[in-house]
């Protein structure tokens, strides 16, 4: 693995960084790498706890494992940097169910598909890195190119995922639903999970925007979604985080409105220096949609209906831009204009969302389900960060080894943007092949470090 590693920094200050990465082809594959896992023994760890006071540290440990053989159209890359998303703290706290089971089920599939039924699970749902190797059938990439990964792993076997490869039977999530995933010194990826790095970011940087730009670009972009227009009022809950990061600049990049809802001054102010305009600040205007457990506040709907209009000039939200569930889903639902979307994922706050259907059928609303991103809306979304139109997000990285304290800060919402991870890459700042484009938007890349 430390050969690996030389060889990748050769290309660090080279003015041929390709040439010097082409030399990986020659090197010998580790026979076991490091990779954060979750283990099987412990899934019932956590039980009769709240989901909050569940600690992703206890669960995520690093340790040794077997480099699996490469299937055909897989390639074997070397991570640099990775993130945290939320199915990473998911899977830490075993919630909904253990993704063993996942695995279990995935294994079931073929011969191929059982190196993923193991008593460990290799997290991580997003990588930058190098080639290392590729399986047979694979063409557009080879050993020595630099790419990040996106987390659709499709069989592509079925019919029914060759529309819409989210439609597919066999669409899973990849270091969430199959194993070798991106939190580890190497990865297994399917070669049209690969898409090429930005040249003007850092590993740990092009490592960032992978699952959540791509989740964004579908449900406010894409014709699967809300598909935004030039001019659309968009309501995007937690406008500063890993998810509304991205959804907020697509807005301001596509021409939209958006209206950003946060929980503190300082995660105003960070929209603030995205572009945005019309903030609310949720804890200091005290919004409070849940009386109790069980009762929704419809004043509170009101309310925050009206604290809308009056940042719009009196205008509803034509979209809804909708991923904390079941805390915020009444309220979005309500306010929402007359004919307008909610397109929604993630549901972090609770999966059982409640509303009242009478705001919904009367007022000819609709509810659009967003999950991932296929090939080609992932490949989009990382088109515009490569054109340095939209920016990642990333507050604070850590080392493999931190990766536990990582997912409990995303889990305790104690974070802003994208977590990042390095996973070989020594230090941040590595990685960068365009200085040049970089130093035109250095400002807006760097905007929510320290944060």
């Amino acid at each position: 693995m430390q050969d690996i590693l030389e060889a990748i920094m050769a290309a660090e200050g080279s003015a041929q960084p390709e040439r010097e990465l082409a030399g990986l082809a020659g090197l010998p594959v580790p026979e076991s790498y490091r990779g954060v896992v979750v283990r099987a023994e412990d899934t019932r760890m956590f039980d009769g706890m709240a989901t909050r006071d569940k600690d992703p540290r206890k669960a995520l440990h690093v340790q040794e494992v077997p480099t699996p053989e490469l299937a055909p159209g897989e390639a074997l890359v070397a991570v640099m940097a990775s993130a945290i998303n939320y199915n990473t703290v998911w899977t830490s706290i075993f919630e909904p169910l253990p993704t063993f089971k996942f695995l279990q089920r995935y294994g079931r599939l073929s011969e191929l598909t059982r190196r993923h039924d193991l008593p460990y699970h290799v997290v991580g749902s997003d990588a930058a890195g190098v080639v290392l190797r590729t399986g047979p059938g694979v063409t557009r990439w080879k050993a020595g190119d630099e790419v990040v990964a996106h987390c659709l792993s499709v069989e592509l076997e079925d019919a029914a995922g060759h529309d819409d490869t989210m439609l597919d039977p066999q669409q899973r999530i990849w270091g969430f639903e199959t194993n070798f995933g991106g939190l580890a010194e190497l990865c297994v990826v399917k070669a049209n999970q690969l898409m090429p790095k930005p040249r003007h970011l850092s590993w740990e940087e092009a490592a960032s925007p992978g699952l959540v730009n791509s989740t964004a670009y579908r449900q406010l972009v894409s014709h699967h979604g809300a598909n935004m227009k030039q001019g659309d009022v968009v309501l995007i809950w937690g406008a500063s985080g890993g998810l509304g990061g991205y959804a907020t600049q697509m807005a301001l990049n596509g021409g939209a409105i958006p209206v950003c809802v946060v929980s503190s001054p300082e995660k105003a102010e960070l929209c603030r220096k995205m572009g945005a305009e019309l903030v609310i600040d949720r804890s200091a205007e005290g919004f409070r949609f849940w009386k109790d457990e069980q009762t929704q506040d419809q004043d509170e709907w009101r309310r925050f209906g009206e604290r809308i209009r009056e940042l719009t000039g009196g205008e509803d939200p034509d979209i809804v831009f909708e991923h904390p569930g079941r805390e915020t889903f009444g309220a979005s639902v309500y306010v929402a204009k007359k004919g307008g979307t909610i397109v929604t994922c993630a549901s972090t706050s609770g999966f059982l969302h409640q509303y009242d259907n009478r705001y919904l059928w009367m007022h000819l609303k609709r509810i659009v389900g967003s999950h991932f991103a296929n090939y080609h809306e992932a490949w989009q979304a990382n088109r515009l960060v490569a054109l340095g139109q939209i920016h990642p997000t990333v507050s604070k990285t850590y080392a493999l080894e931190q990766t536990g304290q990582a997912a409990y800060e995303v889990h305790r919402n104690a974070h802003q943007g994208k977590v990042g991870v390095r996973c070989l890459a020594p230090e941040d700042g590595l990685g960068v092949r365009d200085p040049q484009l970089r130093a035109r938007h250095e400002t807006a890349i760097n905007r929510f470090r320290g944060h």
